[in-house]
């Protein structure tokens, strides 16, 4: 997996304390914007994060590019709907053979690595002969595994983001897209470290959704369950 912010908002936390601003100021988001010391704009932040008041965070964006992860991690991905996404093409590309995600539990497994192994041989087997029998790359895709690798571009901002973070870095998120999430995770708190400070699983902020007290991420933190 590889991932990288390839763009994003200039300084985003001012810009997002900035439109913060604007709502209760005479002044304009530019002279806010360039009247605002570091310690503004995150008192600012954390103010408008504890009131809930996120729809100031979509102001700032961030795009990433992403290679090396399978399709099963993109069908989940693109349910998140407020954002923008651009995808390797299986009906233009003629996909290289075999490159594949396997997961941890099947190349810990050597009995069970070797049957996952022989069935994408067989996939890409199958997808040449098709297309050597004149079937069109569209077509012949049909019989290629989720495990395929692929690349995606994806643009979401703050706000989904944060939306994103909470759902996907949580220890109940499949595998991969767990993974992927905490790596965005990363690269966003290096150039918006106040907005994202407290981006994560919502047990980060002290609560549970999924009322799981043996979740293994942070034992003997003091959380709030979903069922209390």
């Amino acid at each position: 997996m590889r991932v990288e912010l390839i763009a994003h908002t200039p300084d985003p936390d001012r810009v997002v304390a900035a439109a913060a601003r604007v709502s209760r100021s005479r002044r304009s988001g530019l002279d806010l914007y360039e009247d605002m010391d570091e310690e503004t704009v995150r008192r600012i932040i954390n103010l408008i994060l504890e009131m809930g008041h996120m729809s100031v965070l979509e102001h700032a964006s961030f795009t990433f590019s992403i290679s090396g992860v399978s399709r099963v991690l993109t069908h989940q991905l693109v349910r998140h709907r407020f954002a923008s996404y651009t995808q390797q093409s299986q009906r233009v590309i003629k996909v290289k053979e075999p490159e594949y995600v396997t997961p941890p539990s099947i190349s810990a497994n050597p009995e069970a690595l070797e049957i996952f192994r022989r069935h994408m041989e067989a996939s890409w087997e199958t997808y040449r002969k098709l297309m050597a029998l004149g079937v069109p790359k569209e077509d012949a895709r049909f019989v290629l595994p989720q495990a395929v690798k692929t690349s995606i571009v994806v643009t979401m901002n703050a706000r989904e983001l944060w939306h994103f973070f909470s759902l996907r870095t949580c220890m109940h998120a499949q595998w991969e897209i767990r993974a992927l999430a905490w790596r965005m995770l990363s690269l966003v708190k290096k150039v918006a470290p106040i907005t994202f400070e407290k981006a994560g699983p919502p047990c980060f902020r002290g609560f549970c959704p999924e009322g799981d007290e043996e979740c293994p991420l942070y034992p003997g933190k003091t959380v709030r369950y979903a069922r209390e």
